[in-house]
């Protein structure tokens, strides 16, 4: 009697397990229905066939959809970990929809619009699974107004999209954003958005006079709903702390119908050392319709000999004028360069655009609607503010280490101009005054079987030598090229510290506000990742008194 009790209750507790087995696996099976008719309650997606808006790792397409704007390719590898599913919305409503059902059955959402983000946090979640990504890529509306100098811009559009829609209705208007065309409006100008204009115009952030960003209840704000403290924090604050961007309207600037470019090569053995050197000194200085970039790489020494290695730096400049004049202003702020008028292009603005960006020569603007990036590698990056002058020794030291690395790049883009003359706190962005000139370090590899451990430890190794020469108290980096190596935020979100460790590499002073913006509009941090602005501990919405307009 006792044997068959004792089988029976084995018996049972084995059908018990296996009827709790099914039912977890049954929820797990039901995460995509529940969550697509939840939409389809909560938005406009009933009239429109599912399957062209979401999209599971058991579809033929998945991949594709997820690769196609990533561009760092150490977080598309086979163990990177994947989305449940990634879910394209078509209208805003569909956006608002997604917060709402992300809340309702805990799932934990990524936000892309571009995917140019340097560590991945988009389209990948090392710390929490299962997770969602919501691509923003079907919303790319460019509305140009030239008569009032604006245009609203939608997340998903990509910045040469916007470049290109205004130069169609104006060939005497711009706007001072990225140098990379195929990057996402939504994320690119949350972090500031640089480019050629910026020592004429600022930033992108500098020139946004409106948003629309579905907060954490899922309700569409503008800046008027927002208020001002939300709206300072996301111009420049850093994507997907505060809610996700919809629509940015931007300020158009005026540009000629005619500007000047220019590309000039030294090497090391061209007075490659002592050039640099005096670039730094000026380059801050120059008449501010000027902008001079370092693009510094290694060559071959000689064509004979390719295993020895030089530096070459590029200096590519665009100016917002006729080559005469350029050459003028150059004779008196730069002569050392010795840019003469051969080097130097007119052309309009748009195609200015398409020059920066590296396209051959004689390529169509139409290219810009292309949207996606060309540009895919293994890469890992840095970044740092430079405010004196690298002295040649630290730049000869520079020179020997980037001789040990494969493929080295390393961009210096100049400050001064509207740059000098916006306060730190004016936006989250506090990297102005007293910047010479910012520099963005990468290692780059094309194979995937190579080994990554030793182009981490060169570019650690490059940025621990660089140290004494850049910004300190603290060492300044920029949150466009986020860098997993100043600190995450952690899980359970007890390590708050570590938090402002990041943060304030990333906008100094301007870290506290941020906090308590995000601790206004999100406290209990639904809108994360690794390097999202977090919350006060122990906050709540109640305590805090949140209201949308404050």
């Amino acid at each position: 009697m006792a044997f068959w009790m004792k089988s029976s209750m084995g018996i049972l507790l084995i059908i018990l397990l296996l009827l709790q087995s099914q039912s977890s696996l049954g929820a797990s099976s039901t995460t995509l229905d529940n969550f697509k008719q939840c939409v389809s309650l909560n938005s406009d997606l009933s009239v429109l066939p599912l399957s062209t808006v979401f999209f599971t790792p058991k579809d033929s397409s998945f991949t594709s959809i997820l690769q196609s704007s990533a561009q760092n390719l150490r977080y598309l590898v086979p163990s990177a970990p994947k989305p449940e599913f990634i879910f394209t919305p078509l209208h805003d409503s569909h956006v608002q929809a997604t917060v709402l059902c992300s809340k309702q059955l805990g799932l934990h959402l990524r936000i892309r619009s571009g995917g140019h983000d340097y560590e991945g946090l988009s389209y990948v979640s090392e710390n929490e699974t299962p997770f969602i990504v919501v691509d923003l890529s079907n919303l790319r509306a460019v509305n140009v107004d030239i008569q009032d100098n604006t245009a609203w811009i939608q997340a998903g559009a990509t910045i040469g999209e916007v470049y290109y829609r205004i130069s169609q209705k104006s060939k005497v208007h711009g706007f001072p954003a990225g140098l990379c065309t195929s990057l996402g409006i939504g994320g690119h100008i949350t972090g500031g958005a640089y480019g050629t204009l910026m020592r004429k115009y600022g930033l992108g952030v500098d020139n946004v006079v409106d948003a629309k960003i579905v907060d954490v209840h899922g309700k569409i704000l503008d800046r008027e709903t927002m208020g001002e403290n939300l709206f300072w924090a996301i111009r420049g604050g850093g994507g997907a702390s505060f809610g996700i961007i919809l629509w940015w309207k931007i300020k158009l600037v005026p540009v000629p119908e005619k500007v000047s470019v220019f590309t000039v090569a030294k090497t090391l053995e061209q007075g490659g050392t002592k050039l640099l050197h005096r670039w730094q000194q000026v380059v801050d200085k120059l008449d501010e319709n000027l902008f001079i970039r370092a693009i510094i790489q290694t060559a071959a020494a000689s064509a004979g000999d390719k295993s020895k290695k030089t530096i070459a730096t590029a200096y590519q400049g665009m100016f917002l004028g006729g080559a005469d004049k350029l050459i003028s202003v150059m004779e008196q702020s730069f002569p050392e360069l010795g840019l003469t008028r051969k080097d130097c292009t007119e052309m309009s603005w748009i195609e200015s655009v398409l020059y920066i960006a590296s396209f051959p020569s004689g390529t169509p603007p139409e290219v810009l609607l292309q949207g996606k990036s060309t540009f895919k590698n293994y890469f890992k990056a840095k970044s740092d503010f430079v405010k004196d002058p690298i002295p040649e020794t630290g730049l000869e030291g520079l020179w020997k280490r980037m001789t040990e690395e494969e493929s080295p790049l390393t961009i210096w883009t100049p400050y001064g101009g509207k740059m000098s003359k916006v306060s730190e706190s004016e936006t989250p962005f506090p990297h102005r005054n007293g910047t010479v000139f910012m520099i963005q370090w990468l290692s780059l590899w094309q194979d995937e079987e190579t080994d990554s451990v030793k182009h981490f430890d060169w570019i650690r190794n490059v940025y621990s030598y660089m140290a004494p020469y850049v910004s300190k108290f603290p060492r300044q980096a920029y949150v466009n090229y986020r860098d997993l190596d100043l600190g995450m935020n952690k899980k359970d979100e007890t390590n708050f510290i570590e938090s402002g460790g990041f943060g304030n590499k990333y906008f100094k002073d301007n870290f506290d506000k941020l906090v308590l913006v995000k601790t206004m509009v999100d406290p209990d941090n639904f809108f994360r990742h690794e390097q999202s602005i977090p919350p006060l501990p122990n906050s709540s919405s109640k305590k805090m008194g949140y209201c949308p307009s404050a």
